[in-house]
């Protein structure tokens, strides 16, 4: 009788604390995952409300869509030069502010601060510094790399959301690098410093093999999230010039909303999934290894 008391006492509070989480997950994530799974397999149509079944024939046709795959090469280039600037960028960000400078608590907020910022209003703020503020001092200070707008160059317009990106991204990652850095033991950088070891192997050999975990953690992050982004995509450069700089998330918007093919965006949203899940957890088992090597 004293272990159905308990038992149930254990199930309430499971209830009690975990309930409200687990609804919300079932509701916002678990549910219309199922759904979108279900609709791949469908010839779903809002307007004549048909909800026929295909099979595999919309998997078929995002191997098909040379625009998707063609999107799908320039969203891998856009996400390889992101993580590799904004980790970069929170790195020696986050080394300068774990150095014992003045004011430090002031930088990093202030540094933290463009991640708070909406990915639409952050695009609307760089369009007009590259629009309009950079080319104005291009051509008044003569600098031909800002002498005309970014966005209206196939090639410049590549890295205006490469840098934006970067941007947003590195203050985040940087509160991350700053976690690892402030765990790695003073004692140990101090007894290397003292054997003889300069800067750089105190930061090669000691910082970054035992900051690890937080690498993988940014890594994956911003894998992740350069991936998904699709707001910033939109109100930056809306695709162009030319339909240039169209990531992948961007395309299945356009494909399910205005093209009303719900079915092939859904497919092509899940492929999507799959490679971003690949990449992120092949790179956090490589990075993991290291770890365990640390």
């Amino acid at each position: 009788m004293r272990k159905n008391h308990q038992a149930l006492k254990n199930t309430g509070l499971f209830v009690l604390f975990a309930g409200p989480t687990l609804l919300a997950f079932t509701v916002v994530f678990l549910i219309p995952f199922v759904v979108g799974l279900y609709l791949t397999f469908t010839k779903w149509d809002v307007i004549t409300n048909d909800g026929s079944f295909v099979g595999f024939v919309n998997y078929v046709e995002v191997f098909r869509d040379k625009t998707f795959l063609t999107q799908m090469w320039f969203t891998i280039r856009y996400v390889f030069f992101t993580v590799i600037i904004s980790n970069l960028l929170a790195f020696f960000i986050a080394l300068a502010l774990t150095s014992g400078m003045r004011g430090e608590r002031w930088l990093r907020t202030g540094y933290f601060t463009p991640n708070l910022i909406g990915g639409i209003v952050l695009g609307y703020l760089w369009q007009m510094l590259f629009s309009r503020v950079f080319p104005y001092l291009g051509q008044k200070y003569g600098w031909e790399l800002f002498a005309t707008s970014w966005l209206t160059s196939t090639d410049k317009a590549f890295w205006a959301l490469v840098i934006a990106t970067s941007w947003q991204l590195a203050g985040y990652l940087m509160i991350i690098y700053i976690a690892g850095f402030s765990g790695v033991p003073r004692d140990v950088v101090e007894a290397a410093k003292i054997d003889g070891a300069g800067h750089f192997e105190v930061l090669r050999s000691i910082v970054l093999r035992l900051s690890i975990p937080a690498v993988v953690v940014c890594i994956f992050l911003s894998l992740s999230r350069s991936f998904l982004t699709y707001d910033l995509n939109l109100s930056l450069t809306k695709g162009g010039p030319y339909n240039s700089t169209e990531l992948a998330t961007y395309h299945i918007v356009q494909k399910a909303f205005l093209s009303n093919q719900y079915g092939t965006g859904q497919a092509e949203a899940i492929v999507l999934f799959v490679i971003v899940a690949a990449v992120a957890l092949t790179q956090s088992y490589l990075l993991k290894k290291l770890e365990v090597e640390s």
